[in-house]
């Protein structure tokens, strides 16, 4: 039986992250024709603590000799645990949430990132209200969200795209500090102004009511990236203008078998899918994978690497391939729109986006110098 090493988050506002992901790895785990899995699970808190992530990596390593760890982590985290992992030589395969930039993209060849490319979707959102005719555009974030690299993939993806950036506002973490207030002198001086939104979690609640309130049936234009349009918390959101839209990573609105059966399979659990559940359901495909090449190579990891760059498999978000030069998964990502739904907020899919690793590739480019994030925390973990 193979041991799979699992390093376990929380998040206060994602509540249920752990028990997601853990059950999106063992559903997909379980409906594979292989099923001889033990999943030995670690948890790593918000993923801020550099000493306690590597005490429970170390401790799957050594002392449960497992065959490969998959970790909901950051860029910056995984760097910290690769001495770890080239000491061991095993693999980490890492859930990236996306939304942070690396200063130099992963090339280690024990290290692999799977993504829900928040910073991605960031510059296709961008393009998205340049194409719809704005030219001015507002950056509008929380405390936690703004210190992501994100930021600087939407409001430089936007600059590329021939739009200026004429106003930021970075709102509060607590319930009290939160207002959206400052945009009222701001839509007076520059009434058409796209609203470049990055939020997650319940801050996406707090930020349509905050909407409805300054700006009832104003139906402002605004612009949001995966997380902003994560549909557990969505469904929860006042509706907030007819002029919402931008990209997600996944939905269950997706219509292909994969995503069906994924959504049929966590729902026969009594977990709601989502992103989390997502990741880590399709890690499942690359774990049964690892497995397969290290008994082919021999744990020669350089051979490994090598031979996944290869490997695609059909997800629930459509197929799933690898970008060479950075050990990182790419798939398809698509332009939404939110309708009213009895006056709270539901996903309408409008298209493909089918050059995403032609826009991948301009993002790795993009120059960081000077450009940094202080947060460790994984995505959505505080």
């Amino acid at each position: 039986m193979q041991k799979i090493g699992l390093l376990l988050p929380r998040s206060t506002y994602y509540d249920t992250i752990s028990f997601d992901i853990y059950q999106g790895l063992k559903s997909g785990l379980e409906n594979s024709e292989k099923k001889e899995f033990q999943i030995i699970t670690e948890n790593i808190g918000f993923g801020a603590d550099k000493q306690q992530c590597y005490r429970a990596a170390e401790k799957l390593l050594l002392e449960e000799n497992v065959s490969f760890v998959i970790a909901y982590i950051g860029h910056r985290t995984a760097e910290l645990l690769r001495p770890l992992f080239l000491a061991a030589n095993k693999i980490l395969l890492v859930l990236d949430a996306g939304s942070n930039l690396p200063n130099e993209w992963p090339a280690c060849p024990n290290i692999i990132y799977h993504s829900l490319h928040n910073a991605l979707g960031a510059r296709f959102t961008a393009q998205k209200a340049i194409n719809d005719g704005f030219t001015d555009g507002a950056l509008i974030t929380g405390y936690y969200d703004g210190g992501y690299l994100h930021t600087y993939s939407i409001s430089k993806s936007f600059e590329d795209f021939n739009g200026k950036i004429v106003f930021n506002h970075a709102t509060g973490y607590k319930a009290e500090d939160f207002s959206m207030e400052p945009l009222e002198s701001h839509l007076k001086n520059y009434p058409n102004t796209a609203l470049l939104s990055l939020f997650s979690g319940d801050f996406v609640q707090w930020y349509f009511k905050e909407i409805e309130k300054h700006f009832k049936n104003q139906n402002l234009p605004i612009y949001l990236t995966p997380f902003g349009l994560e549909e557990s918390m969505l469904e929860k959101a006042v509706f907030p203008s007819n002029r919402t839209k931008g990209v997600i990573s996944w939905s269950k609105k997706i219509n292909n078998s994969e995503n069906r059966l994924f959504i049929e399979t966590l729902e026969s659990t009594n977990r709601k899918p989502n992103l989390f559940s997502l990741v880590s359901w399709e890690s499942a495909f690359l774990g049964i994978k690892l497995v397969e090449l290290l008994e082919i190579h021999k744990n020669n990891l350089l051979e490994i690497n090598s031979a996944l760059k290869d490997f695609t498999f059909n997800g629930p978000r459509g197929a799933v391939s690898f970008d060479s030069a950075t050990n990182t998964t790419l798939s398809p990502l698509y332009e939404a729109k939110i309708v009213n739904h009895n006056d709270f907020c539901e996903i309408e899919i409008e298209k493909n986006i089918t050059n995403y690793k032609e826009e991948y590739q301009k993002l790795t480019a993009f120059n960081l110098e000077n450009v940094n994030s202080a947060w460790y925390n994984s995505y959505t973990c505080i």
